[in-house]
């Protein structure tokens, strides 16, 4: 094949890629990598992608073969890939699937058709202990007890099992979706949402049933949850992050389906009513009374007879909840988020438990076909102020963070955006992770301010007030993160956030995605001191954004100050 010196790929023999960002084809190599490669570090000029056996398992799980992620990197490669790279990229994919979960005669097996392998596998410690009786030279006897916790010993000695053991039905339900919406609405699944839900139930055959459906914030992934119900039509549990999710789902569950009130139950700490469909809170799941203790609400799992288990924002699912997913592999899985990247690395126990990556569609994408905002990303930098550098200087490295989080400078960066953001237009989310620092903004600006302290009551009204227009302004803690439905927030300020955490920055960006009137562009601004630990950790949760098409702006905190638009002081990412 014939290389190209100005392509914008360097692929090198220990499975990184070097992608140039200045160079012409930037995008279109980065489109074409982005399903089997993983973006480690971002800085301005040259981005460090790897190729991880995790990465090359889900895109071959989503249908992806080597041979179309060796030919994207030879497209874009400036020179020939290093000989060795097509032989170890073949490799791994070949190994997903090598060994297979399935069933015979109602009997779980564990088979592999190549026999050293599988004696190889039945020697491993881990591995071992989870095999039944030797069935013949290809196949084992598997306790349907252990079908997940093989899978998780699998992954883990780098030979992922294609599941294909298939699922209980579970109850019946009748449910369909509406072509016109409770509120009187037109209603249609859009296009990439029915492809999604197709990848996943993939027709009722055994290859589907569990998978993780990886969409923007904002590109509908409740709706992608009720079409899988809709299409299963059988009694499902749905997990997620907050009481306020809970009655997010239960709002549109009750808008485009035709369920009754009655069939909806939900599950928190303020009520637990079980029904066809449940609702409930990752929070009340993991509940116990003594650290040590057990867990009284997993008989949830088993309460009834579900067909479906949907885990919403799934890169946070808690560590109990994988205990149990564990023990209950018949039921199918569905996993709904903006992002794989889970800050406790626990990707593989998504891979094997919930399912494998079976439907990604890139934030950019649906940018372009007007689905979601276009958005505008703006780090602001600011100097500690001369009474804070020398506490800064002498604090421990956790107080490091924290004084450079609070920088009481950062109030005069809001005021200047929300004096720029004051039109009748503008809907206005100022964010963070310290309480004292946003009571402070609060106060100062009269904005109503949301906490995990505020009742359930208090935050559906102030949010219901944002929807229709009589606040323009609110100023969140970290439970505006996840799950919450602002149609019409126009700009995020940023002015702290959880250290490098990736799947945070996602959030918080999902939360201004939904396409704006007069198709006008979503901002985000991050607020970040200058020559302290805050700007390390915001490098690292820049990498999502980037990996996902989008530029940082970096401004000056000068540039706010100026009149006019924002003055462009170099981009990263």
């Amino acid at each position: 094949m014939q290389y190209n010196p100005t392509n914008p790929l360097i692929v090198q023999g220990d499975r990184t890629i070097l992608l140039e960002v200045d160079n012409p084809l930037h995008a279109q190599a980065r489109d074409a990598i982005a399903p089997f490669a993983e973006l480690e570090k971002s800085p301005e000029h040259i981005h460090t992608y790897r190729l991880t056996p995790l990465s090359l398992w889900n895109a071959a799980a989503a249908g992806m073969p080597a041979d179309a992620m060796i030919a994207a990197l030879e497209t874009y490669s400036k020179f020939p890939l290093p000989p060795n790279l097509p032989v170890d990229l073949r490799e791994l994919v070949s190994r997903y699937g090598r060994v297979r979960l399935h069933r015979v005669a109602g009997q779980l097996r564990l088979t592999a058709q190549d026999r050293p392998l599988l004696e190889e596998l039945a020697r491993q410690r881990g591995v071992r202990d989870y095999l039944g009786e030797r069935l013949d030279e290809t196949s084992f006897a598997i306790d349907d007890a252990f079908r997940g916790v093989l899978k998780q010993a699998l992954i883990a000695v780098g030979y992922p099992a294609e599941d294909l053991a298939g699922y209980t039905p579970g109850a019946a339900l009748s449910v369909a979706l509406r072509s016109r919406t409770r509120s009187g609405l037109p209603f249609r699944v859009r296009d990439y949402q029915e492809g999604a839900v197709a990848a996943f139930y993939a027709g009722g055959d055994a290859r589907g049933g569990s998978g993780v459906i990886v969409l923007p914030c904002g590109a509908g992934k409740t709706i992608v949850g009720m079409a899988a119900i809709a299409a299963l039509k059988t009694e499902t549990l749905v997990l997620t992050t907050s009481t306020t999710a809970v009655e997010q789902w239960r709002r549109e569950i009750l808008d485009k389906t035709d369920l009754d009130p009655g069939l909806i139950g939900t599950y928190t700490g303020d009520a637990k009513t079980l029904a066809p469909v449940t609702l409930a809170t990752y929070q009340i799941v993991t509940y116990r009374p003594k650290k040590d203790g057990e867990f009284p609400h997993f008989h949830l799992f088993n309460q009834r007879d579900w067909g479906l288990i949907i885990y919403d924002e799934v890169h946070l699912l808690p560590a109990p909840v994988f205990r149990i997913t564990a023990e209950i592999q018949a039921r199918r899985r569905l996993g709904l988020t903006a992002t794989l990247v889970r800050e406790d690395h626990r990707e593989e126990d998504v891979f094997s438990l919930i399912g494998p990556k079976k439907y990604d569609v890139p934030w950019r994408v649906l940018e372009a076909k007007g689905w979601i905002a276009e958005a505008q990303c703006h780090e602001v930098r600011l100097s500690l102020p001369p009474t804070l550098r020398m506490e800064y200087a002498l604090a421990e490295w956790r107080e490091k963070f924290r004084l450079a989080s609070e920088n009481p400078l950062k109030e005069e960066l809001v005021a200047a955006l929300l004096e720029r953001f004051d039109g009748p237009e503008d809907r206005v989310l100022i964010i963070g992770q310290y309480l004292k620092q946003l009571r402070r903004i609060a106060e100062r600006f009269d904005v109503p301010l949301i906490t995990g302290a505020t009742p359930n009551a208090e935050r559906e009204e102030l949010y219901d007030q944002f929807r229709r227009g009589v606040l323009r302004r609110l100023v969140l803690s970290k439970v505006g993160n996840f799950a919450i439905d602002l149609p019409d927030a126009s700009v995020m300020i940023q002015v702290s956030g959880t250290f490098g955490s990736r799947q945070e920055e996602a959030q918080r960006l999902g939360r201004i995605l939904r396409p704006k009137e007069g198709e006008r562009p979503a901002r985000f601004y991050t607020l970040v001191s200058r020559d302290t630990r805050e700007m390390d950790f915001a490098h690292h949760r820049q990498l999502f954004l980037t990996e996902q098409g989008y530029s940082y702006e970096i401004l000056d905190e000068g540039d706010l100050a100026a009149s006019g638009p924002p003055a462009r002081a170099g981009a990263a990412g």
